[in-house]
């Protein structure tokens, strides 16, 4: 079976074999990764149809026992401090770049910083006083402004924890057309989320906006109604219904009752 784990508490979810271990979802457990051991949680099993047979899954190590929590713990807590000593050297070599966290691997062998930057920057004396300093392997990672609320977290506009920081392991694509596509106002304070771009469940219902406007005119269109004519001025997308301007008054049509 292959279980999907999420790294960190609030890292991405990654797939893994079972290893034939009994698991349950909510259970901690020490995985193997191209990077080194993590620590992690059970969050969910794929389903048969979903599993790619031609992939290599790495293997779940271990339930984890008492110890390894308290060493994942020590880890964050090492991973904190690490953080001042970065911004000491950032200041030392006058770089321009904010950083945001540091994360160990479970295993130590290694360290990720994560920072931000308007343009790119040269760390490499940088990791490498880091990497002498910790006496580990070091990465820096330069993310974007959607990366950082994805660490900080916090609440929606729709009163949930944020997509980001909960259940979602990639940015996809979101552009200004949905916001249309779905006929919102287009008020920065309404179409984005905490990191300023456009809210990530702008994507979660446009397909289905745009198959049901393949069914109804769009407004302006002039349109035959019984024995008139008229424009259209309005659309109810969901419910399937537009309002039509006709000589008699408005006449609202349901697309389900035509003909």
């Amino acid at each position: 079976m292959i279980a999907g784990v999420r790294l960190n508490k609030k890292g991405k979810v990654s797939y893994f074999d079972d290893n034939f271990l009994e698991l349950k979802i909510g259970l901690d457990v020490i995985v193997e990764t191209e990077k080194g051991m993590e620590y992690g949680t059970v969050v969910c099993f794929l389903n048969n149809k979903l599993v790619d047979k031609n992939f290599n899954y790495n293997k779940i190590i271990r339930i984890a026992q008492e110890k390894d929590y308290f060493k994942f713990l020590d880890n964050i807590k090492d991973a904190n401090d690490s953080i001042n000593k970065c911004k000491e050297l950032i200041k030392k070599y006058n770089l321009k770049m904010r950083l945001l966290d540091a994360v160990y691997t479970f295993d130590r062998s290694q360290l990720l910083f994560r920072f931000l930057a308007d343009e790119r920057v040269d760390f490499r004396k940088l990791a490498r006083e880091l990497g002498s300093y910790y006496k580990t392997r070091i990465e820096l990672r330069q993310v974007g402004i959607r990366d950082k609320a994805r660490v900080i977290g916090g609440i929606g506009p729709c009163g949930r924890p944020m997509c980001c920081s909960s259940f979602l392991n990639s940015f996809e694509t979101v552009t200004i057309s949905m916001a249309k596509n779905q006929m919102l106002a287009l008020n920065p304070s309404k179409i984005n989320g905490a990191c300023g771009r456009l809210l990530c469940c702008l994507n979660y219902e446009n397909d289905t906006y745009t198959f049901y406007k393949t069914e109804i005119p769009d407004i302006g269109d002039t349109v035959q109604i019984n024995k008139s004519q008229g424009k259209v001025v309005a659309l109810n997308i969901l419910k399937r219904n537009y309002t039509v301007l006709t000589d008699e008054g408005l006449v609202e049509v349901n697309v389900n009752n035509e003909g």
